[in-house]
Protein backbone atom coordinates (compact mmCIF):
# COMPACT_ATOMS: atom_id res chain seq x y z
CA UNK A 1 0.00 0.00 0.00
CA UNK A 2 1.35 3.40 -0.97
CA UNK A 3 0.55 6.80 0.38
CA UNK A 4 1.91 10.17 -0.53
CA UNK A 5 3.57 12.36 2.11
CA UNK A 6 5.59 15.51 2.08
CA UNK A 7 8.83 15.29 4.00
CA UNK A 8 12.07 17.18 4.37
CA UNK A 9 14.91 15.91 2.19
CA UNK A 10 17.96 15.45 4.50
CA UNK A 11 20.33 16.04 1.59
CA UNK A 12 18.84 19.44 0.73
CA UNK A 13 18.41 21.63 3.84
CA UNK A 14 15.20 23.62 4.08
CA UNK A 15 13.60 22.06 0.99
CA UNK A 16 10.58 19.82 0.74
CA UNK A 17 10.05 16.88 -1.56
CA UNK A 18 7.12 14.62 -2.19
CA UNK A 19 7.63 10.90 -2.32
CA UNK A 20 5.67 7.66 -2.16
CA UNK A 21 6.40 5.37 0.77
CA UNK A 22 5.33 1.85 1.61
CA UNK A 23 3.52 1.68 4.94
CA UNK A 24 4.27 -2.03 5.18
CA UNK A 25 7.88 -1.61 3.99
CA UNK A 26 11.06 -1.36 6.01
CA UNK A 27 11.48 2.41 6.15
CA UNK A 28 8.75 4.96 6.70
CA UNK A 29 8.84 8.73 7.05
CA UNK A 30 6.73 10.48 9.62
CA UNK A 31 4.62 13.38 8.49
CA UNK A 32 5.04 16.15 11.02
CA UNK A 33 1.87 18.21 11.03
CA UNK A 34 2.80 20.48 13.97
CA UNK A 35 5.70 22.80 14.71
CA UNK A 36 8.65 21.26 16.56
CA UNK A 37 10.70 22.87 19.32
CA UNK A 38 14.20 21.38 19.32
CA UNK A 39 16.04 21.77 22.62
CA UNK A 40 19.24 20.64 24.35
CA UNK A 41 18.08 17.40 25.98
CA UNK A 42 20.74 17.37 28.69
CA UNK A 43 20.32 21.01 29.79
CA UNK A 44 18.43 21.64 33.04
CA UNK A 45 17.15 25.03 31.86
CA UNK A 46 16.00 23.62 28.53
CA UNK A 47 14.15 20.73 30.20
CA UNK A 48 12.47 23.13 32.62
CA UNK A 49 11.48 25.33 29.68
CA UNK A 50 9.95 22.34 27.88
CA UNK A 51 8.00 21.46 31.05
CA UNK A 52 6.81 25.08 31.24
CA UNK A 53 5.71 25.07 27.60
CA UNK A 54 3.98 21.69 27.75
CA UNK A 55 1.87 22.75 30.73
CA UNK A 56 0.79 25.95 28.96
CA UNK A 57 0.30 24.36 25.54
CA UNK A 58 -3.11 22.98 26.51
CA UNK A 59 -4.14 22.37 22.91
CA UNK A 60 -0.99 20.33 22.17
CA UNK A 61 -0.09 22.47 19.15
CA UNK A 62 3.62 21.74 19.41
CA UNK A 63 5.97 18.77 19.35
CA UNK A 64 9.23 18.73 21.30
CA UNK A 65 12.45 16.95 20.35
CA UNK A 66 15.97 16.92 21.82
CA UNK A 67 18.77 18.15 19.56
CA UNK A 68 20.57 14.89 20.36
CA UNK A 69 17.69 12.73 19.09
CA UNK A 70 16.71 10.92 15.89
CA UNK A 71 14.16 13.54 14.83
CA UNK A 72 16.78 16.30 14.95
CA UNK A 73 19.19 14.19 12.87
CA UNK A 74 16.45 13.62 10.29
CA UNK A 75 15.07 17.16 10.03
CA UNK A 76 17.90 19.58 10.87
CA UNK A 77 21.07 20.41 8.97
CA UNK A 78 24.57 19.67 10.32
CA UNK A 79 25.17 23.26 11.44
CA UNK A 80 22.06 23.21 13.63
CA UNK A 81 22.99 19.83 15.08
CA UNK A 82 26.45 21.11 16.01
CA UNK A 83 25.12 24.06 18.00
CA UNK A 84 23.39 22.58 21.04
CA UNK A 85 23.59 25.99 22.71
CA UNK A 86 20.47 27.07 20.84
CA UNK A 87 16.80 26.27 20.73
CA UNK A 88 15.24 25.79 17.29
CA UNK A 89 11.59 26.31 16.38
CA UNK A 90 10.71 24.50 13.13
CA UNK A 91 7.41 25.43 11.49
CA UNK A 92 4.89 22.70 10.69
CA UNK A 93 5.53 22.92 6.97
CA UNK A 94 9.30 22.77 7.52
CA UNK A 95 9.82 25.94 5.52
CA UNK A 96 11.35 27.94 8.38
CA UNK A 97 13.60 27.25 11.34
CA UNK A 98 13.91 30.00 13.93
CA UNK A 99 16.89 29.97 16.27
CA UNK A 100 17.76 31.41 19.67
CA UNK A 101 15.55 34.33 20.76
CA UNK A 102 13.46 34.19 17.57
CA UNK A 103 12.51 30.61 18.53
CA UNK A 104 11.57 31.76 22.03
CA UNK A 105 9.35 34.49 20.56
CA UNK A 106 7.60 31.96 18.27
CA UNK A 107 7.08 29.63 21.23
CA UNK A 108 5.54 32.40 23.35
CA UNK A 109 3.22 33.41 20.49
CA UNK A 110 2.03 29.83 20.21
CA UNK A 111 1.27 29.47 23.94
CA UNK A 112 -1.55 32.00 23.80
CA UNK A 113 -2.63 34.60 26.34
CA UNK A 114 -0.85 35.98 28.40
CA UNK A 115 2.38 34.48 27.05
CA UNK A 116 1.85 35.78 23.53
CA UNK A 117 1.93 39.32 24.96
CA UNK A 118 5.37 38.61 26.40
CA UNK A 119 6.35 37.29 22.97
CA UNK A 120 5.27 40.55 21.34
CA UNK A 121 7.17 42.60 23.94
CA UNK A 122 10.28 40.49 23.39
CA UNK A 123 9.85 40.82 19.61
CA UNK A 124 10.00 44.63 20.00
CA UNK A 125 13.58 44.30 21.25
CA UNK A 126 15.96 44.33 18.25
CA UNK A 127 17.16 40.84 17.25
CA UNK A 128 20.89 41.47 17.90
CA UNK A 129 20.15 42.59 21.47
CA UNK A 130 17.74 39.67 22.06
CA UNK A 131 20.29 37.19 20.75
CA UNK A 132 23.05 38.73 22.86
CA UNK A 133 20.95 38.12 25.97
CA UNK A 134 20.16 34.61 24.75
CA UNK A 135 23.84 33.81 24.17
CA UNK A 136 24.86 35.14 27.59
CA UNK A 137 22.35 32.86 29.30
CA UNK A 138 23.30 29.93 27.03
CA UNK A 139 26.94 30.25 28.07
CA UNK A 140 26.21 29.80 31.76
CA UNK A 141 23.12 27.57 31.62
CA UNK A 142 24.92 24.38 32.70
CA UNK A 143 26.54 26.14 35.67
CA UNK A 144 23.29 27.73 36.80
CA UNK A 145 20.75 25.00 35.99
CA UNK A 146 22.83 21.81 35.74
CA UNK A 147 23.60 19.29 33.04
CA UNK A 148 22.12 15.80 32.92
CA UNK A 149 24.00 12.72 31.74
CA UNK A 150 21.17 11.67 29.44
CA UNK A 151 18.19 13.23 27.71
CA UNK A 152 14.92 13.37 29.63
CA UNK A 153 12.56 10.42 29.60
CA UNK A 154 9.01 11.54 28.81
CA UNK A 155 6.23 10.61 31.19
CA UNK A 156 3.22 8.64 29.99
CA UNK A 157 1.21 11.79 29.32
CA UNK A 158 4.11 13.38 27.39
CA UNK A 159 5.03 10.49 25.09
CA UNK A 160 2.81 11.59 22.22
CA UNK A 161 4.30 15.10 22.22
CA UNK A 162 8.02 14.40 22.65
CA UNK A 163 9.64 12.99 19.52
CA UNK A 164 12.70 10.72 19.73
Amino acid sequence: MKKSVTTLDPNLPDSTVSEDIHTEGTETCRLVEKPILFFDGVCGLCNSSVDFAMIRDRQARLYYAPLQGETARELLNKQDLASVDTVIFRTADGAHCYRRSAAVVRLLWLLGFPWNLYGWLLWCVPLPIRDLGYRLIARVRYRLFGKHDTCRMPGPDERARILP
